[in-house]
């Protein structure tokens, strides 16, 4: 099912990428958007199943308006980094889990970014699926400086029979094997799961999940 096209209908630039999604989150209430969940309930069980602990170094990328960060913090966490394209999604996480909260918020885009550290868990819900062949070279790259060997990602993209655009981009869409596979050489999947996804509106999309560990040195 997976057809990444080199850059058809994708946003060219980083500049692009940033005005698009500052407008998204900026006339849509946080809550609203499609991709909005009350519950991040498959991405903890996820990190439970692979034994998780509360001082893994923890980015969430397009994490933005999350309540992942909540739901962390208040499990003990407090080495976590949210990071996300757009100022506007940052600013709402901020504003609800106070700014004393040990959180590092970046606003960045992630295909441009330069990590500064490394991470043991690396979690993405629904922002890899946005990129072209191209971009998913650049997001190898970044994740193989941000991830730690024998670190984790946790991936989550729309399935094979989910929507083909959302947010009025095309996506990428993926059967477990296929995203594994496109996170690129070093890393093992461990774990895979499917979820049925309902939105704010009540529409039920698939979405296919992996959790893969990184090859040790």
């Amino acid at each position: 099912m997976v057809n990444l096209s080199p850059m058809t209908g994708r946003l060219p630039g980083s500049s692009e990428r940033t005005t698009h999604w500052q407008h998204v989150y900026e006339g849509t209430e946080t809550d609203a958007v499609s991709w909005y969940q009350a519950e991040p309930e498959l991405s903890l069980s996820l990190m439970d199943a692979l034994g998780m602990a509360p001082g893994a170094g923890t980015i969430d990328v397009g994490g933005g308006a999350s309540v992942l960060v909540d739901r962390l913090l208040a499990r003990g966490f407090s080495d976590l980094t949210v990071l996300d394209i757009s100022k506007s999604a940052l600013h709402a996480s901020r504003q609800r889990v106070g700014a004393d909260a040990p959180v590092t918020w970046l606003a960045e885009d992630l295909l441009t970014w330069e990590p500064r550290r490394t991470f043991e868990l690396w979690h993405d819900r629904a922002v890899f699926h946005f990129l072209s062949r191209r971009e998913v070279e650049e997001y190898q790259k970044v994740l193989c400086r941000a991830v730690a060997p024998g670190g984790v990602v946790i991936m989550a993209t729309f399935a094979a029979d989910g929507p083909e655009r959302c947010s009025g981009l095309p996506v990428t869409r993926y059967e477990p094997h296929e995203l594994g596979a496109a996170l690129g050489p070093g890393f093992e999947v461990v774990e895979h799961r499917r979820e049925l996804h309902a939105t704010p509106r009540g529409t039920l999309q698939p979405f296919t999940w992996v959790a893969a560990r990184r090859t040790p040195i």
